[in-house]
């Protein structure tokens, strides 16, 4: 199947084709037809399927023709997945007349109401600082014909759900309505029975089953000697792009800061940081300057890295959910890619939760030269 059997005007096809896309992902094949002709969409999609250009490019489409006027809204539950679906909807509309603009909070409002001042089509948004405009009266979502909720379980997750209901009070009744989410709780599912009318659901990978093309392995290591081991393995298996999740804000910065002093460029993102220090990180580990990107779970959410090869869970997650949202970073787009993690004794039962979610026992190694104390010993 090509993306022009879709039905997809000729400037979309272009624009994909300018990506270096020929074929559409599953989620796409099936979602793109179903969007285009107005339906509701529950999508259960994890990240690295393609979901993104599964809604942007036949929203695209569905708007093409007119502009000036905001008709399109994408609720995203962070800054980091707000600015790369805003990215996507400007790759995807380059041939097309349509505007479009990305707010967030952490950043002064003034440029963004000056841009929303000069009309836009489509709205990228993270649901705090679109009340925050919509209470100055700022934003105008009174024709709003298509809503997009993306990432909804962490929209949840992060306690969003309130402001989000708000803003479906602002909008018009008589809407598309498009909910994307990793896993299907009963919360999601509860909002999806209020928001969709007669929804096509379009679900791909087993729910909660990490992409096939991922190598995840667990290192067993003493707690106290993780980050010496962290660094050798980097050195040692010269790894050049590294995504190491952290549990703790104040981890990911002492991590951070202890890896530039063995040697390793390093930088930490998290909800602490300013949003231009977060894109500076951001940018300057996608460019090759920063080698490890030390990362919380809600400043990680979200991130696309081409190609990226490593993620390394330095600590496990609590909720076990979260371990394959982190690993999901990598091995995108039918690209390979490994997950490693480094457990110890005090993380067993996490490590078996996550075990028990996935459906499989994980292969446990111990670092050569590395070896770890038996509990009599400590």
């Amino acid at each position: 199947m090509s993306f022009k059997s879709l039905g997809l005007l000729p400037e979309i096809i272009s624009a994909v084709e300018k990506k270096g896309y020929t074929q559409p992902s599953p989620i796409q094949q099936q979602a793109i037809p179903a969007i285009l002709k107005g339906r509701d969409l529950l999508g259960g999609a994890q990240t690295g399927t393609g979901k993104t250009a599964g809604f942007t490019l036949p929203l695209l489409h569905r708007l093409s023709g007119k502009s000036g006027v905001l008709r399109a809204l994408i609720l995203t539950p962070t800054r980091e997945l707000a600015a790369q679906v805003g990215e996507s909807v400007s790759t995807y509309g380059e041939f097309l007349l349509l505007k479009s603009t990305v707010i967030f909070g952490g950043v002064n409002i003034n440029p963004q109401i000056k841009r929303l001042r000069q009309g836009v089509d489509i709205l990228v948004a993270t649901p705090g600082r679109l009340l925050d405009h919509a209470s100055q009266h700022t934003v105008d979502l009174s024709q709003i014909e298509i809503l997009v909720l993306d990432e909804a379980d962490r929209m949840l997750d992060m306690g969003f759900l309130r402001d989000v209901r708000r803003i479906l009070k602002l909008l018009p009744s008589k809407r598309q309505n498009l909910l994307f989410s990793a896993t299907f709780s009963k919360e999601i599912k509860k909002l999806a029975h209020s928001l969709l009318t007669d929804p096509v659901t379009v679900e791909v990978a087993r729910q909660n089953n990490p992409a096939e093309q991922i190598t995840q392995l667990i290192y067993q290591v003493d707690r106290e000697k993780k980050r010496e081991i962290l660094s050798h393995l980097i050195k040692e298996q010269k790894w050049q792009q590294v995504l190491v999740f952290a549990r703790t804000k104040h981890g990911a910065n002492r991590l951070a800061s202890q890896l530039e002093k063995d040697g390793i460029q390093s930088a930490a993102i998290h909800g602490n940081k300013s949003q231009t220090a977060r894109t500076r990180a951001l940018a300057s580990f996608k460019e090759g300057s920063v080698r490890v990107l030390v990362a919380t779970d809600i400043a990680a959410r979200g991130l696309d890295i081409d190609q990226l090869p490593h993620v390394i869970n330095f600590e496990l997650p609590h909720v076990p959910e979260d371990y394959v949202h982190r690993i999901g970073r990598t091995g995108r787009a039918g690209k390979s890619g490994e997950a490693i993690s480094l457990v110890c004794q005090e993380e067993n039962k996490l490590l078996h939760a996550i075990e028990r979610l996935i459906g499989r026992d994980l292969p446990k190694k111990r670092v050569p030269g590395h070896g770890i104390k038996s509990p009599s010993s400590k």
